[in-house]
């Protein structure tokens, strides 16, 4: 199934009252700076999601960096966009891809099948000289009734499974750039290295310039993964992952989870051993 719409789909269905844009531009660096960005030029009729306020859950002991918000005020704020269970809903972000990813994997996790993430993002619309605004829209309250797909989203225990050797026929993937899969640096969270038993692929070798790469060359990336095996995806905080996963899921794999607290979550049980 195909989980990417192109710039030229949304320019032409722009003023659909069937479909809602959502920008989720953030940087990690300055989390002040995505809504700064949004209300300077957005997509006009984009309403805004914020990386740690919106599409993510207060910060505990556990669950890691960006853990999972809390569901009934994350439908409160899709229902005051307008956005109920049959909306179309296009995300995008600045063209990094990973924050639109995390928004698009959410709404799959509360059972929405017409979330799609925009090609390119921002940047890709801009290069095609597209309409931006300021102008933030208001929409009437929705209704929003979810299906929550539980199937998605992998627990810590279900990664020590695998982890431990318990389960043969899963596959644990570390999203992350190398240096930080092999531990040889780690900029962010406590402790460097990786969960036991996981592969490396780098979530941006899904991308090309903020393009997705085509369903063939996912599959390419992936093909020292049988179709059969189960496939957890994580990386440092949950955010990096979700373009892998909707990558493995673009490439035809049926059984492919998200440890959503991921390695900032793993390291946070003493008991955990770290590869």
């Amino acid at each position: 199934m195909n989980y990417i719409i192109d710039k030229e789909w949304l320019l032409k269905n722009l003023n659909d009252s069937h479909v809602r844009i959502v920008d989720c531009s953030f940087s990690l660096a300055d989390s002040n700076k995505g809504r700064q960005e949004y209300e300077k030029n957005h997509i006009p009729g984009a309403s805004y999601f914020d990386l740690e306020k919106d599409l993510s859950g207060e910060v505990s002991e556990h669950g890691g960096r960006h853990p999972l918000p809390n569901i009934e005020k994350f439908i409160d704020k899709l229902e005051l966009a307008g956005i109920d269970e049959n909306t179309t809903v296009i995300s995008y972000d600045q063209g990094e891809g990973a924050f639109a990813a995390r928004f698009w994997w959410l709404l799959q996790y509360l059972g929405h099948e017409k979330v799609y993430v925009l090609d390119g993002g921002l940047k890709g619309w801009n290069e095609g000289n597209y309409p931006v605004t300021s102008d933030v829209p208001t929409f009437n309250k929705a209704t929003f009734k979810p299906k929550i797909n539980h199937d998605l989203l992998a627990s810590m225990e279900e990664v020590r499974t695998v982890s431990g050797g318990q389960d043969s026929k899963s596959i644990l993937i570390d999203s992350r750039e190398e240096r930080r899969y092999l531990g040889l640096e780690e900029p962010i969270d406590k402790k460097a290295g990786r969960i036991p038993g996981a592969i490396n692929k780098p979530w941006f070798e899904g991308l090309n310039s903020g393009y997705y790469k085509q369903a063939e060359d996912q599959k390419h990336r992936f093909t020292d993964i049988k179709p059969e095996n189960e496939i957890i995806v994580y990386c440092g905080s949950g955010v990096t992952a979700a373009p892998n996963y909707l990558a493995l899921k673009a490439a035809g794999f049926q059984k492919v989870k998200l440890y959503l607290g991921s390695f900032s979550d793993w390291i946070s049980y003493q008991e955990n051993e770290i590869e």
